[in-house]
């Protein structure tokens, strides 16, 4: 049987032997908390020293940079939109950051990517609802594209991990 395309796992994303983590950075890209700052300290200080150099990104866009010490090659920043009731425009942002992140997971050959759960921390976005954009988004893109070969949302802890295999699980 061939493995999923998509699949839910629940572990430390700073330790997945992937060929990129995506980072849910903030638009300074210097790190921050959560996995923001798990990610930061896992790479070590060359991973600052470098997104020293990318000036920012806006909410809604990715910008990749070296793994460093991560077991990844790569470390994909994805800065996502702080949720502010709906209405603004946030569902759109947070699925921009998905298509970006796997665009340039694609762009650089990446043959598998993971992504946390981004915008569901600090930034407040519902959990469930970001768990439907990230399913939705990347579903879409595998349909159409060879690369990622395999992408894994990772979950911090059992609520994570059973809100987003809800989410894949609706969504086949």
């Amino acid at each position: 049987m061939k493995p999923p395309r998509l699949a839910v796992v629940q572990a430390d994303i700073t330790t997945l032997e992937v060929d990129a983590i995506v980072n849910a950075a903030n638009s300074s890209l210097l790190g921050g908390g959560g996995v923001d700052g798990a990610i930061h300290t896992a790479a070590g200080p060359g991973l600052l020293a470098e997104c020293r150099g990318l000036g920012g990104c806006p909410a809604g866009h990715a910008k990749l940079t070296e793994g460093h010490r991560l077991p990844a090659r790569f470390v994909i920043h994805a800065v996502g939109p702080v949720w502010n009731g709906g209405q603004h425009g946030e569902d759109e942002l947070l699925a921009s950051c998905y298509r970006e992140s796997l665009g340039l997971a694609e762009a650089h050959q990446c043959h598998t990517l993971a992504f946390p759960a981004i915008s569901t921390g600090i930034y407040g976005f519902p959990a469930d609802r970001a768990a439907a954009i990230a399913v939705g988004t990347c579903r879409t893109w595998l349909v159409t594209h060879d690369l990622p070969r395999a992408v894994t949302l990772v979950a911090y802890d059992d609520l994570s991990r059973a809100t987003l295999q809800t989410a894949l699980e609706k969504e086949s």
